[in-house]
């Protein structure tokens, strides 16, 4: 039975663009017909992408203290969430990190500060970082996220191999001001502005379950496509604590998959990533978004901890995936290498996820829906990374 969901992926594959009013129509698709949804979206993810899953990694070089009030941040001005706070991570200490999501399956390093924008000082760091990583690491691809750039800043990176920079929108631009006022929307659109000036692949993406309207959901993806965004990463929001978003819940897992789908029939050949909030929002329903999406971060994130990495390596090995750029005898290896990583550590103590709580989200002993989990390793830390 071919579905409207299958005519409007065939519209598409033959050289159309989805409409506005299908877009909502897909967001407001009722629970029983998820999977027509999925489908229809999945074809065009096949068509582009294959079985293959871009695995990324995040590497927090400076953490909390920030003088923005994104009012759905952790980091943010004013917000008492308990996260780690710290300055610049060493360049040492940055290709610690970025190597042991490298070693873990990732192929691009996402090196992301805290802070309305870099200095040229924190440029040099970021330049002098990029390089060691590099040379360290053949292949390798990195992600800048750094915030607000100035004039020139953009053109440094690129010289010194950054590849792509994120600078997420976040949400519609008729909503921005609703969740911060330290920055405007033409901020951030002026920043995508000057990566793609200089050569850098744009990365930028959004945020749902921030009181947004199916419309502005809808307004914030048309928008990405017109920006021609080379990766747009879906975040759900994640309710700290000690933030004015705390205790909100808007989303449930299968209006999670629904937005990635709409995100995939609106720009099918753009790299769609599930980023945060996917092990709490998604829930079960993490690989079922795989068939849409094609692109995660592996183990944790800026300030909260994702799933143990050999979870997520699992999910998508079970579920028919490959890593993108390795093949299935080396990802069968590396799999098997976290499995003989995560025993070891399991014979010393503990569930083997090294979470500074003693258990990793992955293992039961933490209520993914009441609150996230703050990240207490890794970056900044002692403890050894998830990865």
């Amino acid at each position: 039975m071919t579905t409207a969901f299958d005519q409007l992926a065939d519209r598409i594959l033959s050289g159309g663009a989805a409409t506005a009013e299908e877009a909502l129509t897909v967001l407001r698709t009722p629970d029983a017909d998820l999977m027509a949804v999925v489908a229809a979206a999945g074809r065009l993810r096949r068509v582009y992408f294959g079985n293959t899953v871009k695995v990324n990694y995040l590497v927090n070089l400076k953490s909390g203290l920030c003088p923005e009030n994104c009012n759905y941040c952790s980091q943010a001005l004013g917000s008492q969430a308990p996260v780690l706070k710290y300055s610049w991570l060493s360049k040492d200490d940055t290709l610690e990190q970025a190597g042991a999501g490298l070693r873990g399956g990732a192929t691009r390093v996402c090196m992301v500060s805290s802070g309305r924008g870099p200095s040229d000082r924190d440029i040099d760091k970021v330049v002098e970082m990029t390089s060691a990583l590099k040379d360290a690491h053949e292949g390798v691809e990195v992600c800048a996220c750094l915030g607000l750039l100035k004039g020139g800043q953009a053109e440094r990176l690129k010289a010194a191999g950054v590849d792509a920079y994120n600078h997420n929108i976040n949400t519609a631009e008729s909503h921005h001001d609703n969740i911060v006022q330290t920055h405007t929307y033409e901020d951030r659109v002026d920043t995508i502005g000057k990566a793609k000036d200089a050569g850098l692949s744009p990365c930028s993406g959004l945020i749902a379950g921030l009181g947004e309207t199916d419309e502005q959901l809808v307004e914030a993806l048309f928008a990405l496509r017109d920006l021609d965004a080379d990766s747009i990463p879906v975040n759900f929001l994640m309710p700290f604590d000690g933030t004015p978003y705390e205790n909100t819940w808007e989303l449930s897992p299968t209006r999670c998959v629904k937005i990635l789908a709409m995100a995939r029939f609106v720009c099918p050949d753009k790299e769609i990533r599930i980023a945060g909030g996917r092990e709490m929002h998604l829930r079960t329903l993490q690989a079922t978004a795989l068939h849409v999406a094609n692109s995660i971060f592996l183990g944790d994130y800026l300030t909260s901890e994702g799933q143990d990495a050999l979870a997520d390596l699992e999910m998508l090995r079970d579920n028919g995936f490959v890593i993108l750029g390795m093949d299935e005898r080396a990802f069968g290896e590396l799999i098997e290498e976290h499995r003989a990583k995560v025993a070891g550590r399991a014979t010393g103590g503990g569930c083997g996820s090294s979470c500074g709580d003693g258990c990793g989200s992955a293992c039961g002993g933490h209520d993914e829906q009441d609150r996230p989990v703050i990240r207490r390793r890794g970056a900044g830390t002692d403890v050894a990374a998830n990865a």
